[in-house]
């Protein structure tokens, strides 16, 4: 489907809507992406500690206990209902820019491929299956890479509106 108006169209309030959205929108999502590194590093086995604790490991500076089922439930379940709810209003935005339609259909979809198998991974994860640590790292990886792209061309066309469209 595709939108007659864009987001150079919109007017000035609106357009100052968006960006202030999205701006707030990346503040958020990049605290959060300090707490990721601050509780794994960023690395696979950071991951792994993080959800299945180190208890067993006498020479751990810092002593994590595997979360509990409620606990894990609780991560996997606000997470995919908060950030598909994020990506689908950063989708909505995205359908009124004026980028390549095949980059923006991976741009609407790959993130809600990536928030099942970052978070569903997780749950794997701490079920045992400890290879899922770098599933869970990459898609993460993957779902950042689209948010960041989805911002950028949304703030573009909300910032620096395109004239004569």
């Amino acid at each position: 489907m595709e939108f007659q108006r864009s987001i150079s169209q919109f007017s000035k309030e609106i357009r100052l809507l968006i960006t202030a959205f999205v701006i707030t929108l990346n503040i958020g999502f990049f605290t959060g992406l300090n707490f990721v590194q601050e509780t794994s590093t960023f690395q696979p086995n950071g991951i792994e500690t993080n959800y299945l604790g180190n208890e067993n490991n006498e020479n751990a500076e810092i002593m994590q206990f595997k979360k509990t089922e409620k606990d894990i439930l609780t991560v996997v379940h606000n997470h995919i209902l908060s950030m598909s709810i994020i990506f689908l209003l950063l989708g909505v935005l995205l359908s009124f820019t004026s980028i390549n339609r095949k980059l923006m259909k991976v741009l609407i979809l790959e993130p809600f491929v990536s928030i099942v198998l970052t978070f569903g991974g997780i749950y794997v994860l701490w079920t045992g299956i400890l290879w899922f640590k770098y599933i869970v790292m990459i898609s993460g990886m993957a779902l950042t890479i689209s948010f960041l792209f989805s911002s950028f061309f949304i703030l573009k066309e909300s910032v620096f509106p395109v004239k004569d469209m």
